[in-house]
């Protein structure tokens, strides 16, 4: 798609547009996550009271949302087995998350996210990094907004 991502995201990635932009098969390297300083300190920061919201790196619109219904320990713990920040089906912005009959998950900007790759206990959301490290929308700005103006950076 015309998108990329922005700069500016609130976690330092390596290339983010070749995983977010044009891709549908590839992923960042499993673990990244874990090596990714500023975003393990987020993470473990991250509890049931003060849970860590992911946005989109292209358009910014949120995702994902950790930890909802469990505790920051299982969420750590689910992620760190599987590789990637994994998500549950209450963890997610319905509204804003695209899955494909191949599971591939995307944002309703286009964005590669990742894909559902479901367990024993249901949906199971493993999701690049690199992809939800984006800022959220301007205030009073919509996605249509985004549309219209081309780029995040014509909504400042």
């Amino acid at each position: 798609h015309r998108w990329q991502v922005r700069a500016g995201l609130r976690f330092s990635t390596f290339s983010a547009e070749g995983v977010c932009c044009n891709n549908h098969r590839f992923a960042e390297t499993s673990g990244y996550w874990l090596r990714n300083a500023d975003y393990a300190a987020a993470a473990q920061a991250a509890s049931a009271e003060n849970p860590l919201v992911h946005f989109d790196s292209v358009c910014g619109v949120p995702l994902f949302v950790a930890p909802v219904g469990r505790s920051s320990e299982e969420w750590l713990a689910e992620s760190t087995r599987h590789g990637w920040p994994s998500f549950r089906r209450a963890e997610i912005f319905a509204q804003n998350i695209v899955i494909g009959s191949d599971r591939e998950v995307q944002s309703i900007c286009g964005t590669h996210l990742g894909h559902n790759l479901p367990d024993a206990e249901g949906d199971r959301f493993c999701i690049d990094l690199v992809c939800v490290a984006g800022v959220n929308l301007p205030p009073n700005h919509t996605w249509e907004d985004l549309v219209s103006a081309g780029s995040m950076d014509a909504l400042k």
